[in-house]
């Protein structure tokens, strides 16, 4: 047996070298991990000025910084969290790693739930090794999307004075986040949340010069009103009477051009709003001037087509009683009758689509939220209310003035039929369980269907009206379809001239939109039947000009020449009295 004495000298030149390779070791791995934090230094430096160049769209901006966070780290999915203070909800504005039809989904969760928002709410970093163990991680979206989340990376995204969102980094491809990902993240959460400040604020910029583009657009498009104006219409001798003004059978397209003014004054008169809200008469005169000089000179969406909407508007509140049987407040009618006198002030004759396609100054201002003629509209509509010497509703008390703006909001955008179509199942459960007109809901719902109803009223006229108001959309159509050719763009066929099939395209508009809505209006006033009917013989004349469509088609005439030709009318007419006769 060998001695220990013998056995220590053996071992010790093995300690030394174990000694010295220890040493090489630790000096290699201090040189690797400086080498790497330089790497990712000037990764971080290459990542700030492509965030730099994004700021003009904060859309870009937000995919950019999440692409770079995820190659930074190695992560195999990503996604940014932005604070919505309003409402104190993160809301998922960027997926990075994830199919298509999760990015169209909205993600929202409260600001102290979860992972992410409890790095919101106190500020610090968190890395989860085991992100099924974390008591904090809701498996929920795992479940829901098929995806496997093993370790996280959490961390706020900080201005220069509060957290402005969190970004989330899930499953490092190569093991679990370590330090130097806790390192790089932090100084990353730094050029995150200057990048969003200043394009938050580029934004606000570049929409404030549009704003005084488009109201310098507007003041040169448009005259002033001035006092003799406003005297004619308040001095005006005409009785300003027409048989049947009061019955939905009424044409208001037949009235003079001249007498509309008066004719709006009239409706806020018989309404009683001008004793019920002491308006003053010649600041609602000057505001319905001034209305009446923000439509443009289109052949469809123009100032008589507004007044159509809102002798519709004046029709339900007679006819319904909408105010007396309290299925609407007298302030809610008030704010009916004005949003749809402006619902479509400054309209282009072009549709919301057009505006983004072409990159106008109304989408660069209103793309991001949506329906953006119909924001256009609102916003001209509290423009023209604060001209010197327009606000009518100055005598409301601050709470009723702040709920009737509000109102004439939501009802404006109501116009938008993206927005029926959204709401349109709901409408018609509210129909079906019976209106509650203590239900918020409810009133919402009920009065973006008056809306609705009223803009779509042209269809509920007798047939020779009806046609001529689809003379007047499709001008219109054809002449956006025009421009989009001009832009090198396929127009859809109702828009364009040369494929138009005018009669399938109005029986279409009639059987899967018009009706469906105005049978909801039924269902909730009984007298809403008359509508029902003139839309189901106005169906059945688009039906029977199919045949003369045909048969001027075979010899030549384009649909819309047809549609224009002065035979059309009798011979539907004729058609029509040996078909009932």
């Amino acid at each position: 047996m060998v001695s220990p004495k013998i056995r220590i000298p053996l071992l010790t030149p093995f300690f030394q070298i174990i000694r010295y390779c220890l040493a090489i070791l630790l000096n290699t791995r201090e040189c690797e991990e400086e080498r790497r934090l330089k790497q990712q230094c000037q990764s971080l430096l290459t990542v700030a000025r492509k965030l730099f160049s994004h700021l003009g769209d904060l859309s870009d901006l937000l995919k950019e910084i999440m692409s770079e966070a995820r190659r930074l780290t190695n992560a195999e999915r990503c996604s940014l969290f932005l604070l919505d203070p309003d409402h104190m909800h993160l809301v998922a504005k960027v997926f990075d790693g994830v199919s298509s039809a999760e990015k169209s989904q909205e993600v929202r969760i409260a600001k102290d739930q979860g992972i992410a928002g409890h790095v919101a709410v106190t500020g610090k970093l968190l890395n989860i090794k085991n992100a099924y163990k974390h008591p904090l991680f809701f498996k929920g979206m795992d479940e829901t999307t098929g995806f496997k989340t093993r370790n996280i990376l959490c961390f706020p995204i900080r201005d220069e004075d509060k957290i402005v969102g969190v970004a989330q980094l899930c499953n490092k491809t190569n093991g679990n986040f370590d330090y130097f990902d806790e390192q790089v993240a932090n100084a990353f959460s730094i050029y995150c949340g200057i990048s969003i400040m200043h394009s938050l604020i580029y934004k606000k910029i570049r929409d404030a010069q549009a704003r005084s583009q488009l109201s310098n657009e507007l003041m040169t498009y448009h005259m002033r009103v001035h006092d003799q104006d406003v005297a004619d219409v308040l001095m005006c001798p005409n009785p300003h009477d027409y048989p049947n003004f009061d019955d939905f059978s009424f044409t208001p397209r037949k009235i003079l051009h001249r007498e509309l003014p008066c004719f709006v004054l009239k409706m806020f008169e018989e309404l009683n709003f001008i004793e019920e809200f002491r308006i003053k008469k010649d600041i609602l005169t000057r505001f319905i001037l001034y209305v009446k000089k923000g439509y443009r000179d289109l052949p469809y969406h123009n100032w008589l087509h507004a007044f159509s909407v809102a002798h519709f508007a004046y029709l339900c509140l007679k006819n319904f009683q909408l105010v007396e049987k309290g299925y609407i407040s007298k302030l809610e009618a008030l704010a009916y009758l004005i949003s749809c006198l402006c619902h479509d002030i400054d309209h282009r004759g072009t549709t919301n689509s057009f505006q983004q396609q072409s990159d106008s100054v109304l989408a660069s201002l209103y793309s991001s939220e949506g329906s953006v003629m119909e924001r256009h509209h609102l916003s001209q509509t509290i423009c023209t209310l604060n001209t010197e010497g327009c606000n009518f509703l100055e005598s409301l008390n601050r709470d009723d003035y702040i709920k009737c703006l509000d109102l004439i909001k939501d009802m404006i955008l109501a116009t938008d039929l993206a927005i029926h179509y959204r709401i349109h199942s709901k409408q018609s459960a509210m129909a079906l369980d019976g209106y509650n007109k203590n239900n918020a809901e409810h009133r919402y719902f009920l009065c973006s269907l008056l809306m609705t109803c009223a803009d779509l009223s042209d269809q509920t006229k007798a047939w020779p009206e009806s046609k001529k108001v689809a003379t007047l959309i499709y001008t219109e159509f054809f002449t956006q379809g025009d421009m989009e050719k001009e832009m090198g763009k396929e127009p859809a066929n109702m828009m364009d001239r040369e494929k138009a099939s005018i009669p399938d395209h109005q029986l279409d508009f009639l059987t899967q939109c018009c009706i469906c809505i105005f049978k909801i209006l039924e269902m909730i006033f009984p007298k809403a039947k008359v509508l029902v009917d003139a839309l189901k013989k106005n169906i059945l004349c688009w039906e029977t000009s199919k045949m003369v469509f045909e048969r001027l088609g075979l010899e030549g005439k384009t649909s819309y020449e047809v549609l224009t030709s002065d035979e059309l009318e009798a011979q539907v007419q004729a058609t029509l009295e040996v078909i009932q006769g």
